[in-house]
């Protein structure tokens, strides 16, 4: 049963690798396997506003990734011409706003990393032209643009390519991302942007010491910048021992983001990544491990969307005020997202 609020409020996911399964099916079933398989639960967790990243798995690196990139942003555009009266994809905040009074879940593109791009810049503006509207630059290792995080020890800033791109991104209108990327590069871009910034999927560096996570300092800056934290449910992310990975544990990284950042500057960006290494891993490879971490993982009951009432009912559970509850999960980033597309 869903809560009142959490029916109430715009609840919004910034990160959620569906498109991986989706477009792993042959094009005439991605509308349907959509509808069938991620639908529902979009529906039963009560999400109105779905970022949709691209993200190219290693597989068809270097050579493959364009290609692969311009598939998932078509699988994008099929799964919501197939399903025009239950999803909308949106390319700026009035398409939001019609999509959401509608009653439909309004879907926004994003790259993650962008391999099929590298220093070509000038194709950022082929993928604004083809409805991306959020961007990151590195994923864990390194790019021509700039430092994953997994590569912290270099210090390294952004590239001349990645400043670039930032600046094409800003020009464009496109919500840079900074989730990912590596220390130094955050505040290289922090240094440099002239538009607030967006963290998709990040959670607390002082609970979690690991380096996809964000310290207070970057906390701090990017509230400073008016943008907003969305925290990252992976389990591993959230507490270093399996016993630890749980619902309480993710409301200590939303309430301690809440109190560095602020409560205009928190959101969502679950990355429900179980289902999807389902939908992908064959049965002989199912012990898969990513720089370290087990993406099988997952907090109980938050393996995918139709568990976001418990973040609802677990931060009103908490004392929270329903006003900063409904900032939390949506509010926010649809706020910034009003404001920047």
């Amino acid at each position: 049963m869903t809560l009142p609020l959490h029916q109430r409020a715009v609840v919004a996911d910034t990160h959620n690798d569906l498109l991986m399964a989706v477009s792993a099916r042959p094009p005439q079933q991605w509308a349907s396997f959509f509808r069938e398989r991620w639908l529902p639960q979009l529906q039963d967790g009560g999400v109105d506003l779905q970022v949709l990243p691209v993200f190219i798995d290693d597989q068809y690196r270097p050579e493959g990734a364009l290609r692969q990139t311009l598939r998932m942003i078509e699988c994008a555009h099929v799964l919501a011409e197939g399903n025009p009266d239950h999803v909308s994809l949106c390319l700026d905040a009035g398409d939001i706003d019609r999509a959401l009074d509608a009653g439909k879940i309004a879907l926004v593109l994003a790259m993650e990393s962008m391999p099929g791009i590298d220093a070509n810049v000038e194709l950022i503006s082929t993928m604004h032209r083809l409805g991306v509207r959020v961007a990151s630059i590195a994923h864990f290792g390194r790019t021509p643009l700039a430092d994953g995080s997994g590569e912290d020890d270099t210090g390294s800033r952004l590239t001349s390519h990645g400043v670039e791109a930032l600046r094409e991104i800003e020009r464009l209108g496109i919500i840079f991302d900074v989730s990912h990327l590596g220390a130094s590069g955050v505040a290289h871009v922090l240094e440099l942007a002239t538009r607030p910034v967006i963290a998709t999927h990040s959670s607390a560096r002082a609970l979690r010491d690991h380096h996809r996570n964000l310290t207070d300092d970057q906390l701090r800056a990017i509230a400073a910048n008016g943008g907003v934290i969305c925290v990252n449910f992976f389990a591993p992310f959230l507490a270093e021992r399996e016993e630890d990975m749980t619902l309480d544990r993710l409301l200590d990284h939303i309430e301690h983001i809440v109190s560095v950042a602020g409560i205009d500057h928190v959101g969502l960006g679950p990355d429900f990544i179980r289902e999807v290494m389902d939908d992908l891993t064959p049965p002989c490879c199912e012990d898969v491990h990513t720089r370290g971490v087990d993406p099988k993982k997952a907090i109980p009951g938050l393996e995918g969307p139709t568990g976001l009432p418990m973040v609802t009912e677990g931060l009103l559970a908490r004392g929270l005020p329903e006003k900063d509850v409904m900032q939390i999960i949506g509010g926010n980033v649809r706020r910034l997202f009003g404001e920047l597309l």
